[in-house]
């Protein structure tokens, strides 16, 4: 399979045309292996506009939704980034190529094992792969310019709005019900942090996000 000119079309027809033009962004999706990212039984269709699980709650989005995520990151050349439930690491590469350096987190130790491996087979050397909790972060490398959260959350924990440096910002999709997700981006100025919704979007959801159940009479 031509996986060079597949990756083309799906720039073209699903990446483009979804108002993500900035030409760094565009460059990243063209550069990246979206085949090395998933199973093997899946390469064949690695850039069809579709999901595609990696794991428990991990899975490559559909391109535009993460094409679009990071449009809205707005991610610049000195910035560090923090990705959270990195999975197999396709975000993680794409931001390598639009972020100073990336650190990537997970909290399954195969999963942080077989990302950095793939980094390592990739060549992105600005890439630091971590096991840590992925509700929690990193507070002790903090602040981050910039915190991605790789899948649909119930609620975002302030330890990770936290994290923020000021002037950084999150990119999370929050699920209002059901049915529906809303990618929000969160902005930290001084001591506040706010957000705002930008497009809808049903990435797979993280369950470690889940908001705590509660008792009814």
């Amino acid at each position: 399979m031509d996986y060079v000119s597949a990756r083309r079309t799906m720039v073209d027809t699903q990446i483009r045309p979804n108002d993500v033009t900035d030409p760094r962004i565009v460059r990243a999706f063209l550069s990246v292996p979206r085949e090395a990212f998933v199973p093997r039984s899946k390469q064949p269709v690695a850039y069809s506009e579709m999901e595609i699980a990696t794991g428990d709650d991990r899975a490559l989005w559909i391109p535009r939704d993460a094409a679009k995520l990071i449009a809205t990151l707005d991610p610049g050349p000195s910035d560090v980034c923090l990705v959270i439930a990195a999975g197999a690491g396709y975000e993680t590469a794409l931001l390598s190529h639009l972020c100073d350096t990336v650190i990537a987190i997970d909290d399954d130790a195969d999963t942080v094992e077989t990302l950095a491996g793939r980094m390592a087979d990739l060549a992105i050397d600005s890439v630091v792969a971590v096991e840590a909790p992925i509700t929690e972060g990193l507070p002790d490398q903090g602040p981050f310019d910039l915190i991605v959260i790789c899948g649909m959350v119930e609620t975002v924990p302030k330890a990770l709005t936290d994290q923020l440096a000021d002037g950084g910002r999150m990119a999370v999709v929050v699920a209002l019900d059901d049915a529906l997700g809303r990618a929000r981006i969160y902005t930290r100025a001084g001591d506040t942090v706010s957000y705002r919704d930008t497009f809808d979007a049903r990435p797979p959801k993280l369950s470690a996000f889940d908001a705590p159940e509660t008792f009814v009479f």
